[in-house]
């Protein structure tokens, strides 16, 4: 990428974790949550051979626009005038000074709910301290342990260590967690874990890590949505086993986890995947 701002897409997601999307009201029959207002930045920093948003993270297509500064923020406050519940910037690693000038622009002009950084994990702490003041609620992922694995799978043989260095940053900026009383998350950090076919102990060092460092003042979001991509080594090529993924769950109640979101049967679907034409 260059330092022209390039937006995917921009528009509701209904489909983050329920803090963040809100619930559908049980009183309004066929009611949908309110959503997430997501901003889809194109590129990545890191180059994961399953990633579900091949579409814009990769250098092959860019779909989307160059925006100004000003553009984004008038994203941001189009996104909190048709309802949503928080700014969320997806995968804006390469883009943080623009994201810090574009909240500062929105926040003069009335941007009053609050701003979500959604990313990979593989962040440097410097990156994280620049958005300091500027984000609410930190959404990492942490996606591997095994140094080989990080390397085999996205190209870097760092990821457990960068992702355990920014994740810290992101809790001593965000120590405690804070809902309202809709039970929308105000302030917070919430870290993600993709489990992947095959990898169960890898998943196992990670919840022991983060709930050995972190415990209950952090969210742990344990999803099973891996879908498999064209492409994919073979034994990628499948589905996560239902079975390792309730072991995992379980592994979590017996570390006394209990700010967790696990996920139901049947989220393997392209569904998730949002439309980026």
């Amino acid at each position: 990428m260059t330092s022209e701002l390039h937006i995917a897409r921009v528009g509701l997601h209904m489909w983050e974790e329920p803090c963040l999307s809100g619930t559908a009201d049980p009183s309004v029959p066929d009611s949908t949550p309110s959503g997430s207002g997501t901003i889809f930045f194109t590129g990545c920093s890191l180059g994961c051979i399953f990633c579900q948003n091949h579409e814009i993270s990769t250098r092959d297509h860019l779909p989307g626009r160059v925006y100004s500064i000003e553009e984004l923020a008038d994203a941001m406050l189009d996104l909190q005038s048709q309802g949503a519940n928080n700014i969320n910037f997806v995968t804006g690693t390469h883009f943080v000074p623009h994201i810090v000038e574009g909240v500062r622009i929105a926040r003069s002009r009335g941007l009053s709910i609050p701003t979500v950084f959604n990313c990979g994990g593989y962040e440097s702490v410097d990156t994280i301290r620049m958005l300091d003041g500027t984000i609410d609620i930190y959404l990492p992922d942490m996606k591997f342990f095994s140094s080989s694995i990080s390397m085999k799978y996205a190209h870097v043989s760092d990821y457990f260590d960068r992702a355990k260095e920014a994740i810290a940053e992101m809790v001593r900026q965000c120590p405690k967690q804070v809902f309202d009383e809709r039970g929308l998350m105000k302030k917070g950090v919430i870290v993600r874990h993709l489990m992947l076919p095959g990898l169960l102990f890898d998943s196992k060092h990670i919840m022991d890590y983060l709930c050995e460092t972190y415990g209950n003042s952090i969210t742990i979001s344990l999803m099973n949505q891996y879908t498999p991509m064209p492409g994919v080594p073979a034994e990628l090529q499948k589905p996560l086993s239902p079975e390792h993924y309730r072991a995992m769950v379980d592994h979590l109640t017996l570390l006394s986890q209990e700010n967790a979101f696990i996920q139901e049967g049947g989220t393997v679907s392209e569904s998730f995947i949002p439309d980026f034409e």
